[in-house]
């Protein structure tokens, strides 16, 4: 094959793989980690509901519940280990080792971790 033949290929391959990261991405720029937890991208806390059952693809926190916590929302694309479930309105929602991750409505600012602990089943994400 000539010099010729190849060029557009490689231009190709090299697109597939710019295309490949950036979706690798996408679930980064959702949520990352910051001082420890995970944060999204305003750096605010990202928290874990003891009441949901990992790797179930269910959040058990639905309506007034959903209204103080609310979901973070899940990228178009995900890597491990993060996933996507889909809720009972039909959103889709974000997962960290198959837990649904949530934000705190009271938490103002970013870096407030005021949901930490919250009634013992609501919990920062960190490792």
């Amino acid at each position: 094959m000539s010099q010729a033949n190849t060029t557009p290929t490689r231009h190709l391959a090299a697109a597939l793989a710019a295309l490949l990261l950036c979706g690798a991405a996408h679930a980064a720029d959702a949520v990352h980690r910051q001082d420890g937890i995970l944060v999204n991208a305003a750096g605010m806390t990202v928290y874990t509901f003891d009441k949901d059952v990992a790797a179930s693809g269910k959040s058990v926190c639905n309506g007034p519940c959903a209204d103080n916590w609310p979901a973070v929302p899940a990228p178009a694309t995900v890597a491990a280990p993060y996933s996507v479930l889909t809720r009972d309105d039909g959103a889709k929602q974000l997962a960290y080792q198959g837990k649904p991750l949530y934000l705190y409505q009271a938490d103002q600012k970013a870096g407030e971790r005021n949901g930490d602990n919250f009634k013992n089943v609501w919990h920062v994400v960190k490792d």
